[in-house]
């Protein structure tokens, strides 16, 4: 099933209530399952299992079902953590591009360089590191007393 686009045009998406049911009920036995107490009932069940002579066959199907279930639980929830994760990050990136241009002495080159290849953004960033080192040496030759910088009205 395709999702829809949210109502207040945000680009958020609304899922069938079925996916938003497991989703909650995923969450929930995932955060069950991870407590200490239910990881020791499980051990203590285990062995009381033994201790009574139960057919074992029906044990290890039980906790390969569960193991797979619990898998895929938890890989559910982090799927959901990363899909937000990388919302925030696009979301950041918008933030930082924006200052970027806004600022006047900024190279507006630099905003959106998350897109480009590892070796263009090492190569910008050594392009950027030869200029504030220039602009250190120019500083240090300037008489005492006058700033470099332009201020900016506010």
């Amino acid at each position: 099933m395709t999702a829809a686009p949210g109502p207040n045009g945000t680009g958020a998406t609304e899922r069938h209530w079925l996916h938003e049911f497991g989703c909650r009920i995923s969450e929930w036995v995932s955060d069950l399952a991870a407590h200490p107490y239910a990881q020791m009932g499980l051990v203590m069940f285990c062995v009381s299992w033994f201790a009574f002579s139960l057919d074992t066959n029906l044990l290890t199907a039980a906790l390969s079902i569960l193991a797979i279930t619990l898998t895929q639980m938890v890989l559910n929830r982090q799927n959901e953590r990363e899909a937000d994760a990388r919302r925030r990050d696009v979301a950041m990136h918008a933030k930082v591009d924006e200052l970027i241009i806004a600022v006047r002495r900024a190279h507006n080159e630099m905003a959106g360089i998350e897109e480009l290849p590892e070796e263009e953004i090492a190569r910008l960033k050594e392009e950027q590191l030869h200029m504030i080192k220039g602009e250190e040496s120019d500083a240090e030759r300037q008489p005492p007393g006058q700033n470099r910088r332009e201020e900016s009205p506010r």
